[in-house]
């Protein structure tokens, strides 16, 4: 035996051989599983970014139409309102209509599937989510992207199980988790807030094995590949790139954080009081429901021509605001706006998410506190474009409760990684203060409410009904 056949085992008697075995048996990844996976997020990347290309399409060409023919026939006001009235007339009709869990964001359904409680009906939820969010997004309410990117991901997620037939639960469970990080993935160019977005916010549904953070992780990287490769590598949101700051100016950041956990409670309160403000007007009826929605959506066309920076999502909006030009009072008054609209559209009902709305509000009071600092601290040299984007991980960390997942997704979107630690001292006091005064996840509550209001509406069924 020679010197180098001796020296291996040695190694190999050094190691027990029941580490050996139990990591070898741990590690025994089928190569199907991250096929599939790897399918999940070629698909769900694709239609996360085919969903962005449409909805900015219909934005530009609600535009063009009032811009021409329309505009010249009609007061611009009333073919802005008829418009966008109609465009978010489709969006309510397909969901109410065809499939009323698309309502919303939809990633309460994603983690409620994930849980085995609600169902994953993909062939009505990929269209309506799809084309009903060109609606909606189009006609400039505001709403986001990115919830109906990820419920339309774990729908390819369950479709590919479908299609495959797939018979492991496990598996099942590991691609639907795949098909959400993918489609967070897609939305925001975030390959890595993708992959902690499920492993962090989605803990209590996610089911940790080697096996589903590999499929995680690869599909949110096939997502990204495959956004990339259509709309480009830069970042989401163009903002200048910011220094650390000043040791001596840390504490700032972590007031800020402490005031967004107050507000991150607050306004998960009144998400859930709006859902049930409009509950009451439509009463789950389809004239009613598409009455409203209609209105809403006309409402946000005429606001479109005076007042566009209180519509939309939110993500243009947030380079404007760090470049600068903005007074601390019209920031506030802006954020204060933008909280009312939020509300009014999201809790009517419509398809569409809340991530890029609450980015945008976390950018408004960010900023507008960053400015009161420079004036009063002019000797820490603040720049308060540091704040705006402090402001998005807080208000992110303190609603959804994800704090890792709000740093990487803010780092991801700006490319601004010199903040870390500002951004993880601002998000680390959102949270704590948001978990001392007993608010909810967001998206737990969301899911919490669905299945309450489910419960109720099934109590009130006629007994050969049920």
């Amino acid at each position: 035996m020679t010197k180098r056949e001796k020296f291996k085992q040695s190694l190999l008697a050094a190691v027990p051989k029941d580490a050996i075995n139990q990591f070898l048996s741990k590690d025994k990844t089928p190569v199907s599983v991250l096929l599939l996976s790897i399918i999940v997020g070629v698909l769900a990347g694709f239609v996360g970014t085919l969903f962005e290309l449409a909805v900015h399409f219909v934005s530009e060409t609600r535009t063009d139409w009032l811009k021409d023919s329309i505009g010249s026939a009609l007061p611009l006001w009333l073919s802005a309102f008829l418009i966008s009235a109609s465009l978010a007339f489709i969006g309510y009709f397909l969901v109410h209509r065809f499939a009323p869990e698309a309502a919303g964001s939809g990633i309460p359904e994603i983690e409620g599937a994930m849980d085995g409680i609600r169902p994953v009906r993909w062939w009505r939820v990929i269209p309506v989510k799809f084309f009903g969010g060109m609606g909606t997004l189009g006609s400039g309410m505001v709403l986001g992207r990115e919830g109906p990117t990820v419920q339309m991901g774990g729908a390819i997620g369950r479709m590919v199980t479908d299609i495959f037939r797939v018979k492991d639960d496990d598996t099942k469970h590991s691609l639907l988790a795949s098909g959400a990080a993918g489609g967070l993935a897609a939305a925001f160019n975030a390959p890595l807030a993708g992959i902690m977005f499920v492993v962090e916010e989605m803990r209590p549904q996610f089911r940790y094995s080697l096996i589903s953070i590999k499929a995680v992780i690869v599909s949110a990287v096939s997502a990204n590949i495959v956004f990339r490769a259509i709309n480009g590598q830069s970042a989401v949101i163009t903002l200048p790139q910011y220094q650390p700051p000043e040791l001596p100016a840390l504490w700032l950041f972590l007031l800020l954080g402490i005031m967004f956990g107050i507000f991150g409670v607050v306004f998960n309160k009144l998400v859930t009081l709006s859902q049930d403000f409009f509950a009451r007007i439509h009463k789950n009826e389809r004239k009613r429901y598409l009455i409203t929605g209609s209105l809403i959506g006309g409402f946000f066309g005429i606001t479109l021509l005076y007042m566009p920076e209180i519509t939309g999502g939110g993500i243009t909006l947030i380079p404007n605001i760090a470049n600068g030009g903005y007074t601390a009072g019209f920031l506030l008054l802006l954020f204060v706006a933008r909280i009312a609209t939020t509300m009014i559209c999201f809790g009517s009902g419509a398809p569409g998410g809340i991530f890029a709305p609450m980015l945008a509000l976390g950018t408004l009071f960010g900023y507008a506190f960053g400015l009161i600092a420079h004036q009063l601290l002019p000797d820490l040299m603040i720049e308060p474009g540091m704040f705006a984007i402090a402001g998005m991980g807080a208000l992110f960390a303190a609603t959804v409760r994800a704090p890792i997942t709000g740093i990487l997704l803010v780092i991801e979107m700006t490319n601004n990684y010199y903040l870390i630690l500002p951004l993880i001292i601002t998000s680390l006091g959102a949270v704590v203060f948001a978990q001392m005064l007993g608010g909810q996840p967001i998206y737990s509550q969301l899911l919490h409410r669905t299945l309450k209001n489910e419960k109720l509406r099934q109590e009130d069924l006629p007994s050969e009904v049920k």
